[in-house]
């Protein structure tokens, strides 16, 4: 098994691109970072007094699922050239990042990004950075989709996600 950590927004709304697809063993939403400070709580990672990004740490079996499939539906959730965050959520701890767990991983985002970014005209801010620490978020954001529909979507909605996606992606997303 491999894991693969992307910080990309709202963590909700990372997981259920890659809740059905083969090989993917268990996704969970949490806080990724550079460094061990310890284990973040929701508030103090949404507020920004640490350095820990929303994130979700997906566990593959790579003989059923590539990690270059994993980042290439990683760069179709989000706006890779904002650099203060994603959509209506602002901060360092809602800004993207790919978190490679070793030199392959590296290099395959490295070369994902440079093809995404001649999609954009602006600079991409995705950040690819060594994986530190991942830690749980609270059980109310695991699988927040299921356990609440109706919030999970009008969140899509109102913070412009939804529309960004299908107007940039169009039929390159997966929800």
């Amino acid at each position: 098994m491999q894991k693969a950590t992307f910080a990309g927004g709202c963590f909700w709304c990372l997981v259920p691109p890659y809740a059905d697809l083969k090989g993917v063993k268990e996704i969970v939403s949490g806080f990724a970072g550079t460094n061990d400070e310890g284990k973040p709580n929701y508030y103090d990672v949404a507020y920004d007094k640490t350095d820990y990004r929303e994130a979700v740490q997906i566990t593959f079996d790579e003989k059923q699922v590539s990690y270059k499939e994993l980042v290439d539906i990683f760069w179709r959730q989000i706006d890779p050239t904002d650099e203060g965050g994603q959509f209506y959520d602002r901060g360092n701890s809602y800004k993207t990042a790919i978190y490679f767990h070793d030199e392959k991983q590296k290099k395959i985002a490295e070369a994902t990004k440079k093809e995404i970014q001649k999609e954009f005209k602006e600079p991409l801010a995705t950040e690819i950075i060594k994986f530190g620490a991942f830690y749980k978020a609270e059980e109310e954001h695991q699988d927040f989709h299921k356990k609440n529909p109706v919030r999970y979507n009008l969140y899509r909605i109102v913070s412009g996600k939804q529309s960004y996606l299908e107007r940039v992606w169009k039929n390159k997303i997966k929800n």
